[in-house]
């Protein structure tokens, strides 16, 4: 039986169906899908959070007895930890809206509700519903505390943090269910997400092997290919997101699966690969508009610029996230559309101050933008207070050694650049800003090898700054001809020596010395003890480079 509502029941959240393109109306709630919802509240509500990388258990059955109406799609779809559709994912949000209309009272399904919100802000880059999923899941909290097994609200927050980008937040959630029922394999993904955030890329291991340990099959596998590219393991973050997308048991988790691959096959410099997946993505579920910024970054890479505008128009309308904004406004300028990137940068900074307003922090790519088409120092000031927040990603590393770089302090950003490049990550704008930062420092070698680096990792990875690692190779030229000249053995000098006439016979009478034995001869430049020219022996064994100081 439902608690008795309070006296002074604070305000309903809106109850408006999310709009957009891919919106549909809400179905009048049938009876089973009410008699259904005390079994699935407490299980929805905690998996709803889990994000598009979760996947369905591997004994999915041959689909037979599979629900077929678009409510209980999405209910079953988020008790076997698959991302619903976006459309199954609007019926979802509308059942429960009208459901708790009439039953304030009930704490799971405030948790599914408010967890439900979180995935749509999350996936239609509105981060209005944020503050919608804060308050359903405060609500289910009032009606069911945490502590009294109301874990599946404390998750939803959790989730909630993460995609405000608050980590800290979403540690202490994460940290709080684990505590309390270690086997909960809801409570992972929370800290996967919170740990790699932080850049506590050890914990965030550790938590990705007792999620696989918990959930068998294409959850932990796709967890585990997230883990492998952060440790810039690329064959092996290939090998099992193939096998993740090979289990895929529903088009919403089959497009989250090749949108991954697609992503890795960009990374690795592949776009024609890239665009392949992306494709295939959008194929599998229109809806999954990820996969259009994939595709329109691939275009660009491919020169194939007009179809590369068309679809980043199409993406900052409906997915409009600052990122995808301001590779527009980069692809505008490259192009020397400079109206045109004005107008995307006067977007970016609309986007930013609604996302600061609904408390998303854009801190990152409010500093990127700010460091190479803004103001340096202030994009110094960001950076320096996420790393002082203890956001310590390879991410923020590398955008404060650019700021700093871009603001005249380049010795200054050097730290931070190697600590990005040295976190195991084969990011070529890593690469790119600690050559360019290495070059303004008169280190030509290092920083020749670095800028190679970045062109040989992804040799199209920005419109902008591709071109311009080029450039300053060039400008750097080729090593000189043989290497250094201390790596070089010492040419032999010509003997300069008479030749040496013969000694006196004994039966001559002369008086005879015995002859010492002759010691090798030195060039004034060789060491003692060091080969001279001619001599060979093996290699010694190169000592393993210094870690860098924490800054």
């Amino acid at each position: 039986m439902d608690a008795k509502p309070q006296q002074n029941p604070e305000p309903l959240p809106s109850t408006l169906p999310p709009q957009g393109a891919t919106s549909v109306p809400p179905p009048p709630a049938p009876m089973r899908t009410t008699l259904r919802r005390a079994a699935f509240g407490a299980v929805a509500g905690a998996v709803l959070v889990a994000g598009a990388v979760i996947a369905v258990p591997d004994d999915s059955g041959d689909g037979a007895d599979r629900p077929q109406g678009p409510v209980a799609r999405a209910e079953a779809a988020a008790a076997a930890g698959s991302p619903a559709s976006l459309s199954d994912l609007t019926a979802l949000i509308g059942d429960r809206q009208k459901w708790v209309e009439t039953h304030p009272a009930d704490a799971p399904s405030w948790a599914v509700l408010g967890s439900a919100y979180v995935e749509w802000g999350r996936r239609s880059a509105d981060a209005a519903y944020f503050t919608r999923a804060e308050q359903a899941l405060q609500r289910s909290l009032a009606a069911q505390p945490g502590e009294r097994g109301n874990t599946a609200a404390w998750v939803g927050l959790g989730s909630l943090a993460n995609a405000r980008n608050d980590f800290l937040a979403a540690k202490k959630w994460g940290e709080t269910v684990r505590t309390r029922q270690p086997k909960n394999w809801t409570a992972y993904p929370v800290l996967i997400d919170a740990y790699n955030g932080l850049g506590e890329y050890a914990a965030a291991a550790r938590a990705t092997e007792k999620f696989g340990a918990l959930r068998k099959g294409a959850p932990g596998l796709a967890r585990t290919s997230d883990m492998y590219r952060n440790q810039g393991w690329r064959e092996d973050a290939l090998a099992t997101a193939q096998e993740a997308a090979d289990r895929a048991a529903t088009p919403a988790e089959k497009a989250a699966s090749l949108h991954r691959l697609g992503e890795l096959a960009a990374e690795r410099g592949e776009p024609a690969e890239a665009l392949a997946q992306y494709d295939a993505a959008l194929r599998t579920d229109r809806g999954h508009l990820a996969s259009l910024g994939g595709r329109a970054r691939a275009l660009a890479a491919l020169g194939r610029t007009d179809e590369a505008l068309a679809d980043y128009r199409t993406v900052t309308t409906k997915l409009p996230r600052p990122e995808y904004v301001l590779e527009l406004g980069e692809l505008y300028e490259s192009l020397d559309l400079d109206g045109d990137s004005r107008t995307q940068y006067a977007k970016l900074r609309d986007l930013l101050t609604r996302a600061g307003t609904s408390g998303v922090n854009e801190s990152l790519t409010e500093a990127r933008f700010e460091a190479d088409h803004g103001d340096p120092e202030a994009a110094v000031e960001l950076m320096r207070t996420e790393w002082q927040a203890q956001r310590r990603s390879s991410a923020v590393a590398d955008t404060l050694a650019w700021s700093l770089h871009r603001a005249g302090r380049s010795e200054e950003g050097m730290q931070y650049a190697e600590k990005a490049v040295e976190s195991g990550v084969r990011n070529a704008s890593y690469a790119y800003h600690l050559g360019m930062i290495e070059s303004s420092l008169g280190q030509d070698g290092p920083a020749r090898g670095h800028l190679e680096e970045a062109l040989r990792t992804n040799p199209d990875f920005s419109p902008l700054a591709a071109p311009s690692a080029q450039e300053a190779l060039d400008a750097l030229g080729e090593p000189a001809a043989g290497g250094p000249e201390f790596m070089q053995p010492p040419a032999p000098e010509p003997s300069t020596e008479p030749e040496p006439s013969p000694s006196p016979s004994r039966d001559s009478g002369a008086d005879a010395s015995p002859e010492p034995a002759q010691q090798p001869s030195r060039t004034p430049s060789q060491a003692p003890g060091e080969l001279r020219s001619g001599q060979s022996a093996a290699p010694s064994p190169q000592a393993r480079p210094s870690a860098t100081p924490t800054p």
